[in-house]
């Protein structure tokens, strides 16, 4: 369990660091969100907890290529809001987006023999 709290606690810390440093230097804050810094703490952990190199490595395989519908998020939503839509709205959108390009990715890879 308290392996757990850490965890947690880590993940947590991260993000509050990064909306603090976006606060006041918003390029520095997209730098530091753009690391994978989740991604590695969770291979970090996933191999510790497992010593399973096989899981490491589909983790790693999915991430990269769940990471690539999801990049479009990132220009459709800036895009929007300069255009006067919502914050909201257009963060919807750009989650409704990456949703359907994860399902197209999903079937694409899937034709292709890579099952995620």
């Amino acid at each position: 369990m308290a392996w757990y709290i850490i965890k947690i606690a880590i993940t947590a810390l991260i993000i509050v660091i990064v909306s603090e440093i976006s606060k006041r230097l918003p390029l520095l804050g997209s730098l530091i969100a753009s690391l994978p810094l989740i991604s590695v703490l969770g291979m970090i952990w996933i191999f510790q907890e497992t010593k399973d190199a096989q899981k490491l490595i589909t983790h790693a395989e999915g991430t990269f290529w769940y990471v690539l519908p999801s990049l479009p998020m990132f220009l459709v939503m800036p895009w929007m809001m300069k255009k006067g839509i919502s914050f909201y709205l257009s963060l919807g959108c750009g989650i409704l987006l990456t949703v359907i390009l994860y399902l197209v990715m999903t079937k694409l890879l899937a034709r292709l023999g890579m099952n995620l």
